[in-house]
């Protein structure tokens, strides 16, 4: 699916380019991209040609967050209902996507828009990217995982700096603190996006999708219970993993590292 808002790539590899396509606005997120955001991961994730998502701005910025223009002028939501779901919620809709989200952050990512990047599961930058949240500056309380999400990923004494002052952090910052793998050359991103996802590809379906969903949902949990729940999934699991398949796969793998090296 491709709208004006967000442009969508299907590479017959088994991965979709979704780009944010408001670069005159600094993809700001109008209630329409956000609708547009969601309804595209979710039609991504549906779809048996899509295994991996890579999410990327067009122009200068990722995102410059909400759409505050909009919401000024009474067009526009903080979020909104239905039926229980979220409406028009992209980082709900990266949650729920089974598939793994690449972010490729291309430039800046501010507040809603650094409260996105976060949302995927594995961050690329551009050495043009930065992120700030000035939810403390515009008056506005973060919904969208920030306050939890940061200060889980770089430490609370980090996070305090970031959100309590609004202050800009490069892109070589938030990779030295962890939130972003690794920084890229501007016209280096997308192709290390692409070659990351198709090493993702290159894994067995089942458990890219099996592996991506321990992860998250044990890190939701106490230490102690997500490891319970690796236990019980792998008992699960692993109980119907055949012998002589895992010696086939350990073949291909041991090929795989003798080409590399």
């Amino acid at each position: 699916m491709t709208t004006d808002l967000l442009l969508t790539e299907i590479h017959p590899a088994g991965y979709a380019v979704l780009t944010l396509n408001r670069p005159q606005a600094m993809n700001a997120l109008s209630k329409a991209l956000m609708t547009a955001i969601a309804d595209g991961v979710d039609a991504a994730a549906a779809s048996p040609a899509v295994r991996v998502i890579i999410l990327t701005g067009a122009g200068r910025a990722f995102s410059a967050g909400l759409d505050l223009k909009e919401i000024g002028a009474g067009q526009g939501s903080l979020g909104g209902t239905a039926a229980g779901r979220p409406v028009g919620d992209p980082v709900a809709a990266i949650a729920r996507c089974p598939a793994p989200v690449i972010g490729a952050i291309n430039g800046a990512a501010v507040t809603g828009g650094f409260e996105l990047a976060l949302a995927c599961d594995v961050l690329l930058a551009s050495s043009n990217a930065r992120f700030a949240d000035t939810h403390a500056r515009i008056g506005v309380a973060p919904g969208w995982g920030l306050s939890q999400k940061l200060s889980r990923a770089i430490g609370p004494y980090r996070a305090r700096e970031v959100s309590l002052t609004g202050n800009w952090v490069s892109a070589e910052q938030a990779a030295a603190w962890g939130f972003v793998n690794r920084v890229l050359p501007p016209d280096e991103l997308l192709p290390a996006a692409r070659a990351l996802a198709l090493d993702m590809l290159g894994t067995l379906p089942e458990m890219l999708v099996r592996y991506k969903a321990i992860i998250n949902d044990g890190f939701a949990l106490a230490y102690g219970d997500g490891i319970a729940l690796e236990k019980a999934r792998a008992r699960e699991f692993n109980s119907q993993v055949r012998a002589d398949d895992v010696e086939q796969r350990r073949e291909a793998v041991r090929q795989r590292n003798r080409d590399a090296g």
